[in-house]
């Protein structure tokens, strides 16, 4: 099949092996982050933060808590992406107050829809809560990586990392904040092999299913 997103997602892979050497253009950083801004989560209320982590000394101790990966350093960039740990109904009602700015209607119009989302907030546990709010940074890792590609900017998506840790050495705790996932952005090393080896996925009569 022949298209520019299939040729995309054909093109990146997991890049093991940065080339430190190379940094992505400030213009394609204002490109990933107005990508990020436009990332679609539940009810809209976008319980997401993203930390670019510029200081080499941070992205040492990082390193060190996320199985010595080398990307974590040699990467042009570093991303770690956050989510809320709770919502309070304060942050509701910031959301409903900037949703009528920017659709410039009265707040009053839209109340009904912000008591909405809180009940529904209100009806989950504080461990459900904050599951729901983690599961939004995937939505945009999604989002972040097909950004890239398109770009030419090889980017790692990485779990492998010990959340309370980053946690920690960032503070996000006392920000109502925790570590999700984090993504290395740059540029592949040419020592990396992986680039060469076959793409291995399971074939499309194997994965979708009309009922």
């Amino acid at each position: 099949m022949k298209h520019l997103i299939i040729e995309d997602l054909s093109w990146r892979y997991a890049t093991k092996k940065y080339n430190p050497e190379l940094k992505i253009s400030d213009e394609n950083i204002e490109i990933i982050k107005e990508s990020l801004r436009l990332v679609p989560t539940s009810y809209g209320l976008f319980p997401l933060k993203y930390i670019f982590i510029e200081s080499k000394e941070i992205r040492e101790k990082l390193r060190s808590n996320a199985w010595g990966q080398s990307q974590i350093t040699d990467a042009s960039h570093l991303l770690v992406i956050c989510s809320f740990i709770q919502l309070d109904h304060s942050y509701i009602d910031e959301h409903i107050a900037l949703t009528a700015k920017i659709r410039n209607i009265d707040p009053s119009s839209i109340q009904g829809y912000g008591n909405f989302v809180k009940t529904k907030i209100d009806e989950m546990s504080a461990e459900k809560h904050s599951d729901w709010n983690a599961k939004q940074p995937y939505i945009a890792l999604g989002q972040l990586m097909h950004t890239c590609a398109s770009l030419r900017i090889d980017a790692t998506p990485m779990e492998g990392f010990e959340p309370a840790a980053f946690d920690e050495i960032l503070g996000l705790t006392k920000d109502n904040l925790k570590s999700v996932l984090v993504c290395a952005m740059g540029y592949r090393s040419e020592e990396d092999n992986n680039q060469h080896l076959a793409k291995v996925r399971k074939n499309i009569e194997d994965i979708f299913e009309i009922k």
